[in-house]
């Protein structure tokens, strides 16, 4: 492979322009670089989660999920060009069904917080989400394929899930728990059912 970045200061950019994959030039405000950019935003955040203690399997996961955001970047940055197969949606699936496997239901809301990495795998779920709202208004505007926008809102439920698993992996070899919503209505039942 060839030198892909051989001068980062450019200039080309003091227009308010930016260049895709494909030589186009567009705002830097139009929806497509807002998707790019909290897609680019995503595998950052993910890049200083990995900074955190964590069981060798998660970090295998988000390794290569940071690739895979890499693909989907590049995929919007050239349009009506395919770069995220559909076996990276299948194999979100697959990743969520097996670590959710490893919880205890949840029977109420639950706040992002806990250790360090649950709340960083937290900040991560958000913007997920907010990188998908991105790519649900470009693809209003823009043929897209499904993939892109599939892939994110399945990254979404998978972080939250993993959030839940790394409030349970300490580095000390405990295990904790879930930072639970104190709700009225669960106050409320608590209070009803220790007076019965």
């Amino acid at each position: 492979m060839g030198k892909r970045l051989t001068q980062i200061a450019t200039r080309t950019g003091d227009d308010g322009t930016t260049g895709l994959g494909d030589n186009t030039r567009v705002s830097k405000n139009s929806l497509r670089v807002h998707a790019m950019g909290d897609v680019d935003e995503l595998n950052s955040h993910i890049g200083l989660l990995l900074c955190e203690p964590m069981p060798d399997d998660v970090r295998a996961l988000l390794v290569r999920i940071q690739h895979e955001l890499f693909n989907l970047g590049g995929e919007l940055s050239i349009p009506g060009f395919e770069l995220l197969k559909p076996e990276a949606v299948a194999g979100l699936d697959a990743a969520l069904a097996q670590h959710n496997a490893t919880l205890p239901k949840l029977e109420e809301f639950i706040l992002p917080a806990g250790t360090r990495a649950a709340a960083q795998a937290h900040v991560c779920r958000t913007v997920a989400r907010r990188a998908e709202r991105a790519v649900v208004a470009l693809g209003a505007q823009d043929a897209l394929r499904d993939a892109p926008r599939q892939y994110l809102n399945r990254l979404s439920d998978l972080l939250f899930v993993l959030a839940r698993v790394l409030n349970r992996h300490r580095p000390d070899g405990s295990v904790g728990d879930d930072v639970y919503w104190n709700s009225a209505r669960l106050a409320a039942a608590t209070k009803k059912d220790s007076a019965t």
